[in-house]
């Protein structure tokens, strides 16, 4: 059984000054995935013990950013696809293991009044291209923070945000192309009728508080691993950023 991790930490530097390395420990994965790490190269010493780091930074100070950590080497690590928003602002991080491919990413949100959808447009059709052609080669476990909310399930006020960022309905016909091209929401699968698991809750008007949360952070996994897919689950007591962590267990 293996265990994966992914959390947006909304700055690795401020989480470390909370409890993120007792979480990190506690939790034992075999490769945990952070996004919005905020930082450059020798901006943050990170000591963990027995892990592998790749990082994938973005030109902007303090901006994005995303890294995976693993118990394993990678083989190989690629952290630019071929987009511009991706390769510039540090949003991918993708690591091959012997028998599985497996990427962090950190999507673009399309901002009030949806001012960047552009850039989300093209990344979504670039992101959805990049993992097509990683799942010709080996098996993709891919993770973090996809800012949107597939379905209504997956949000706590779906009308009053409707159209907007994070629950357009580009957004989310983009994220149902990308399951269509053989990929599998792992929560959604063990869980298909769960509601009120969030993974996201707003810093104004007590949302955490109130469960007023989106889920907008997913483990997709190729449908070939679909027989491996043991728990997979929301990590809602962990406090620290404005996300909790996920989790993701397979039997490979």
């Amino acid at each position: 059984m293996r265990r994966f991790i992914s959390w947006n930490v909304n700055g690795i530097r401020a989480i470390l000054k909370k409890d993120f390395s007792a979480i990190f420990d506690e939790l034992d994965a075999d490769v945990f995935a952070v996004q919005e790490t905020k930082c450059q190269d020798c901006q943050v010493e990170l000591e963990l013990a027995g892990y592998h780091q790749r990082w994938s930074y973005a030109e902007r100070k303090g901006y994005s950013g995303t890294a995976v950590f693993s118990k394993e080497e990678p083989i190989s690590v690629i952290t630019s696809i071929g987009d511009a928003a991706a390769d510039s602002e540090g949003r991918v991080c993708a690591c091959e293991f012997e028998d599985y491919w497996f990427v962090c990413v950190y999507v673009p949100n399309s901002q009030n009044g949806l001012a960047r959808i552009d850039v989300r447009e093209e990344f979504d059709a670039n992101f959805t291209d990049f993992l097509t052609e990683l799942a010709e080669d080996k098996p993709v476990i891919v993770c973090g923070d996809f800012n949107v909310a597939h379905e209504p399930i997956d949000l706590k006020h779906p009308e009053a945000n409707d159209g907007h960022a994070g629950y357009s309905e580009v957004e989310r016909d983009d994220f149902s192309d990308l399951l269509a091209e053989g990929f599998i929401d792992t929560f959604r699968h063990l869980h298909p009728d769960a509601t009120d698991v969030y993974s996201w809750w707003s810093y104004q008007r007590q949302a955490r508080r109130t469960n007023a949360g989106w889920r907008i952070d997913y483990f997709l996994v190729s449908e070939e691993l679909e027989p491996a897919i043991a728990e997979a689950s929301c990590l809602t007591d962990i406090f620290g950023s404005d996300h909790c962590p996920i989790l993701l267990e397979l039997d490979i």
